[in-house]
């Protein structure tokens, strides 16, 4: 790369035109970003005028400075300075916990600002309000650090336009920046990535994979819009053994997401009969939710899952190998159908006859 740039300031008239632009179009926006690479535009009397612009449209200015003289963006909502810029800003060195809070309260002090905030690297986000916050990092692996800076004023601005206080604002800016920073290069983070990063991070529990009709109706429709491949299995799953969990796993194979239709209590005991299932519904959903290859679980009343699989319309539809040569309910409605073989041998059933005998051996 062989750049040739002017820094010199922009001239008067081009000044008229940014302010003329901002004061026509002031009430689209909710808030703006001053990102200042010192190469002439954001001279000091237009960052001063956009800023006092702002504020009397009550619209957040936050600013990611540049320089040792942070005034020029007094007034503004927030700044985001590094650790590095902060201490060459306000003359302390950022040693400890007392440092930091002296550091954000004279940059708040100084430069007028609602919330203080000062990026601190691998260590997260610090903001002194009316007390210091600390905002974890949420980087699992770091790949590239270009552009992290650019995600987090951004990432904090867009959370603080939709309403979302400083603090939770924080948390979603460090999501976002987790993400581009497991990227090569200067790379973007999509909702859809930072809600994966979140849950990836969170490990969420077992029955928040429990879904109702309604849930994973909207659910579904997400997934397709996602262009996600939905794999559908739906069984009794009564006493959990090794032919299932194989059987799950295969299932999974055929797609990104695989939803399980669980027979409720009431359908087992019309199938198998009035001595079964062995585990209640919320027992075996349970169980099943936490199984690695399993995305959902949703429980049906009904005798046939047909309902349900309308409501998903899933790509695959997948049942056991004894279904050969026979219609599966929901055939229809899925785009191929995929039978998987049981492992010899084990089956919930085998499995209660193997107690039952050995009760009576020991009996």
């Amino acid at each position: 790369r062989y750049d040739m740039e002017s820094i010199d300031d922009i001239n008067e008239n081009s000044h008229k035109q940014i302010i003329q632009t901002l004061e026509k179009n002031i009430n689209k926006y909710s808030s703006i970003i001053l990102s200042d690479y010192g190469k002439g535009v954001l001279t000091t009397n237009l960052t001063k005028e956009i800023i006092k612009l702002a504020n009397r449209h009550k619209i957040k200015v936050l600013a990611d400075p540049k320089g040792k003289d942070f005034s020029k963006y007094k007034g503004a909502y927030t700044l985001t300075p590094n650790k590095k810029e902060a201490m060459e800003a306000t003359n302390i060195d950022i040693k400890d916990e007392k440092s930091l809070v002296e550091a954000l309260k004279s940059l708040k002090q100084n430069c007028n600002l609602e919330v203080s905030l000062i990026t601190l690297s691998e260590q997260g986000i610090a903001i002194f309000d009316d007390e210091l916050f600390s905002s974890p990092t949420a980087a699992r692996e770091v790949f590239d650090v270009t552009g992290a800076g650019d995600t987090v004023i951004a990432s904090i601005t867009f959370a603080l336009s939709c309403g979302v206080d400083i603090k939770k604002a924080l948390y979603f800016a460090n999501l976002a920046a987790g993400v581009v920073v497991g990227k090569i290069g200067s790379a973007t983070a999509s909702l859809d990535e930072i809600y994966e990063y979140e849950s990836q991070l969170n490990k969420s529990s077992s029955s928040s994979h429990i879904k109702t009709f309604d849930e994973i109706e909207k659910l579904s429709k997400k997934l397709h819009s996602q262009g996600k491949k939905i794999v559908f299995t739906n069984g009794c799953f009564d006493i959990l053994h090794v032919g299932h969990v194989k059987y799950l796993e295969e299932a999974k194979s055929y797609g990104d997401v695989l939803i399980l239709g669980l027979n409720a209590d009431s359908s087992v005991r019309k199938l198998k009969g009035s001595s079964r299932p062995i585990n209640s519904q919320d027992d075996r959903a349970y169980i099943l939710a936490s199984l690695e290859s399993v995305d959902y679980v949703v429980i049906f009343e009904e005798e046939t899952p047909y309902e349900l699989i309308k409501l998903i319309k899933p790509h695959v539809l997948v049942k056991g190998g004894d279904y050969e040569g026979k219609e599966v309910v929901g055939q229809d409605i899925a785009d191929e159908l995929k039978l998987v073989q049981f492992v010899d041998g084990k089956s919930t059933t085998n499995t209660i006859k193997r107690i039952q005998e050995n009760e009576k051996c020991n009996n």
